[in-house]
């Protein structure tokens, strides 16, 4: 955990550095977010637990409920701004990613940039989620040919970033448990607080709230579990 820490205090410092150009990430310039989804959204038939409770008090304080040992790097390289916690908490899922930093490869992957066969922003905009979302260094860690091996199979991509995804919205201090994704498989959360983990992955920064999701960065892209 050191080891990944000390690279996102890293990539924090690059992104102080260049926090003035933090609009340009926005969903408004065009630059990160593709044109909607037309295809039909996933479906589950578990619904996970929604948290009114973490709702109400994270529309008072976005930064409320946040949990994990980056939160606070993170918070002080963008203190302001659309990519900001406080910013993030106005869009839906899919701008507030496009608009973090560390987030860009997520969002291309999500958004058709990466397969246009696979555009998944209406889905995530248009109903409450979880998500647990891989920072820009989890998909570098991934060896190049294995990564455009599954960004090339539209299926295998839609399988991979839909078992980051929750139906409903789940707070930090109900997410450790064994969760049913969007994809169908599950997830197991262990630990609590600032030292949450799924499926072995460390949360860098959770309880990020949007307009409809609750998020967490995590280091790591999760795979599901092979189909028997």
């Amino acid at each position: 955990m050191k080891r990944m820490n000390s690279k996102f205090a890293s990539a924090l410092g690059l992104i102080a550095v260049a926090t003035v150009g933090l609009t340009a990430c926005s969903a408004g310039t065009g630059g990160e977010t593709a044109a909607p989804a037309s295809s039909a959204a996933p479906s589950s038939s578990s619904a996970a637990p929604s948290s009114s409770a973490m709702a109400s008090e994270a529309a008072m304080d976005p930064a409320a409920n946040l949990v994990g040992s980056g939160c606070a790097a993170y918070a002080e390289a963008v203190p302001s701004g659309e990519g900001s916690v406080a910013g993030m908490a106005k869009d839906p899922v899919a701008v507030a990613a496009s608009n973090n930093p560390l987030l860009k490869t997520l969002t291309a992957a999500v958004s058709g940039k990466l397969n246009p066969k696979v555009d998944l922003v209406d889905t995530l905009n248009g109903a409450e989620f979880t998500v647990f979302a891989p920072v820009d260094e989890a998909f570098a860690a991934i060896p190049e040919k294995d990564l455009n091996a599954a960004v090339a199979d539209a299926d295998t991509l839609s399988s991979i970033l839909t078992y980051h995804v929750i139906p409903g919205q789940i707070a930090p201090s109900d997410i450790p448990g064994s969760h049913t994704t969007v994809q169908g498989g599950d997830l197991e959360v262990t630990g609590s607080g600032d030292e949450l983990m799924v499926n072995g992955a460390t949360v860098v920064c959770g309880g990020v709230q949007t307009a409809n999701a609750t998020v967490y960065l995590v280091d790591t892209v999760l795979m599901p579990p092979a189909k028997k």
